[in-house]
């Protein structure tokens, strides 16, 4: 999911098959509290995005526009390798610190706004809170909500994640970020990450629901399913969106000796200006730049993000279920 890049998908399916009356687990309590809600979305966006952060700091590695041969790279292991030979053992985990802290706070509102408008918009379509069109809606609320929380932790660890980073520590990055370039510098790539996260969930729900049909067409628990299915479309969404997520990184990052290479004088701005720049630095090429390290980073990413939302949904349906008997 890019449980994100991108939001964490929270959809609660509603079932078409005929046994879907007497499986109750496919949707949540309806007396779950929203607290509840953002409690497991934080703990899925963190483990999300923790577990491979290693892969993650290649990825902004190898989609950087860098002309220093110290910084080219050949592949993720190559690049881990000479990460940690040249630079430190605990170079890799630059900025992981701000990424705790901004998942766990922005997947946690984008569980409570997904759960709350789904019901509130489906009961104003149908009267039943029951609707693919609510569930779109909510979706794109949320991640509106979630990229607002995220956009600016993802500047911070970028920044320190890039190689020869000037910052000495998330504090330090953020001061100097704020005094020399001003607060909007932490939502430049706003836009682009919107951008990126509507074709990203389009696709990540998309390829989930297909392989769970056919792997889980009973949509029972079932771990091994959700796990396999998850990886498969982390890993189809990861690839089809590179070419926006290495805009983000460019704005984000703005690479200064990119930058100047070009001319371009002050601060890269604008999908359009990134799209020509990126393009002008590494032609059609440079637009998939990290593909590998995306691809390789997401599907355990979005295998973890799943499973832990669908056990969360399980464990939940149990114990409510008990309760009432």
């Amino acid at each position: 999911m890019e449980l994100r890049s991108a939001g964490i998908p929270v959809e609660a399916r509603e079932e078409v098959s005929p046994s879907a009356g007497d499986n109750e687990y496919e949707s949540l309590p309806p007396g779950v509290s929203p607290l509840t809600h953002m409690m497991a979305g934080a703990l899925a966006g963190i483990l999300e995005h923790t577990v491979m952060y290693p892969v993650d700091s290649v990825k902004t590695r190898m989609q950087s526009l860098q002309p220093n041969p110290r910084a080219q790279y050949k592949g993720i292991t190559e690049a881990l390798g000479k990460i940690i030979r040249t630079e430190g053992l605990l170079t890799p985990l630059r900025g992981i610190n701000v990424t705790i802290l901004g998942a766990g706070p922005a997947h946690a509102l984008y569980f409570a706004c997904y759960e709350k408008m789904k019901t509130t918009v489906g009961e104003m379509i149908n009267h039943s809170g029951n609707s693919h069109v609510a569930n779109g809606v909510a979706g794109s609320l949320a991640t509106l909500l979630h990229d607002a929380v995220m956009n600016p932790a993802e500047v911070v660890k970028q920044r320190m994640q890039m190689y020869n980073s000037p910052y000495r520590s998330m504090l330090h990055c953020i001061q100097t970020v704020r005094q020399t370039e001003g607060v909007g510098a932490f939502y430049r790539s706003y836009t682009t990450q919107l951008f990126m996260n509507i074709p990203f969930q389009a696709i990540h729900f998309i390829t989930y629901e297909f392989t769970q049909e056919q792997l889980n067409p009973q949509r029972q628990y079932h771990p091994t399913s959700h796990i396999v299915s998850g990886a498969i479309a982390g890993a189809v969404a990861a690839g089809a969106t590179t070419p926006l997520d290495v805009c983000k990184t460019l704005l984000n990052t703005q690479e200064n000796m990119a930058l100047s290479s070009m001319n371009i004088s002050g601060h890269l701005s604008g999908m359009v200006n990134t799209f020509r720049t990126v393009y002008q630095l590494g032609g059609l090429a440079g637009f998939f730049k990290g593909v590998q390290a995306r691809v390789v980073y997401q599907m355990p990413s979005t295998a973890i993000a799943w499973s832990v939302y669908e056990f969360f949904k399980y464990f939940l349906t149990n114990r409510n279920t008990s309760g009432s008997h």
